[in-house]
């Protein structure tokens, strides 16, 4: 059984008085300035200061450094480099099956079930549009109208980098500007359209299963996103769209295609025939980069 046909997973507890403590100070916070003073940060080469971070980092989040490439801290030359460090080969393993549909990154569902008249769930109480997370030409959100959708988190002492959940070509790109909440528990229960809300890098693609979005959602410290194909996507004033044609980058299912300077979200996005979510995933559960989230037809 699906997802789908058991309905909506895991519906998220209401707002508490702390939730809207933590949530609702942010709509004071200078958002882009603590970001911008972050992103200088983390790219410290200083080795005292530098390395005194990245223990500090890895004590208070309780960071497992026995999956990545490098273990010895101090072989790291910024912050952010540690932070988007790279796994180490074998770490995470594909399935064989090639109508699995597996899970980008390293966190937590958020929520995940089917895109309802053009809404997706945000916590309880708190929808938001695909009109407001795509933005633009309605041609790039219609495929998914009714369509499913998971929305992941990625907590500070996660692997930060982004995968393919199956194979696709990348059809357009698109950086939307906006806020800097941060994307945890508490602020999406208070925060309306939270995801629509923040600085977000959309990638659509084709693939074997239908169209497909990856959303990359920024927060509040995250200085950057990147992509394999382009590199850094800057912060800035106003949209920007980028089309692939003839030089689309083709990507295989697991490979990297992203990652955040900074933790963040990732919002997936497929057409209703393109796969049924796996029964048993739910709001809440960790999940691993490789994990199957879904089966193809």
């Amino acid at each position: 059984m699906s997802v789908d046909q058991v309905g909506r997973p895991g519906a998220s507890a209401g707002p508490g008085p702390l939730d809207y403590l933590l949530g609702g100070v942010q709509f004071l916070y200078p958002h882009h300035l603590l970001s911008r003073a972050m992103y200088r940060l983390t790219r410290m080469t200083l080795a005292p200061l530098k390395n005194g971070f990245i223990r500090w980092f890895v004590g208070r989040y309780q960071v497992d450094l026995e999956e990545s490439e490098e273990s010895e801290l101090t072989r790291y030359p910024t912050f952010n480099a540690f932070f988007t460090r790279a796994l180490r080969p074998g770490a995470r393993t594909l399935p064989d099956e090639p109508g699995a549909v597996v899970c980008p990154v390293d966190g937590q569902i958020s929520q995940l079930g089917a895109v309802e008249r053009g809404s997706l769930v945000q916590a309880k109480g708190h929808d938001y549009t695909l009109a407001q997370l795509v933005t633009g030409d309605p041609a790039r959100y219609e495929p998914f109208l009714d369509g499913k959708f998971a929305t992941l988190y990625l907590s500070p002492k996660n692997y930060h980098r982004v995968h393919m959940p199956c194979p696709g070509t990348l059809r357009e790109m698109t950086y939307v500007p906006g806020r800097l909440f941060s994307v945890n528990q508490s602020t999406s229960r208070v925060v309306p359209r939270l995801y629509a809300r923040n600085e977000r890098v959309v990638c659509l693609f084709d693939t074997p299963a239908g169209p497909m979005a990856l959303v990359l959602v920024g927060a509040l410290f995250v200085g950057s996103v990147e992509t394999v194909w382009h590199g850094e996507v800057a912060p800035g004033p106003s949209l920007r769209h980028w089309r692939y044609a003839e030089d689309a980058p083709q990507l295989q299912r697991g490979e990297e295609m992203g990652r955040f300077n900074m933790g963040s979200t990732v919002v997936l996005l497929l057409t209703r025939e393109a796969c049924a979510w796996l029964s048993h995933l739910q709001s809440g559960q960790v999940v691993q980069m490789g994990d199957v989230i879904g089966r193809r037809p």
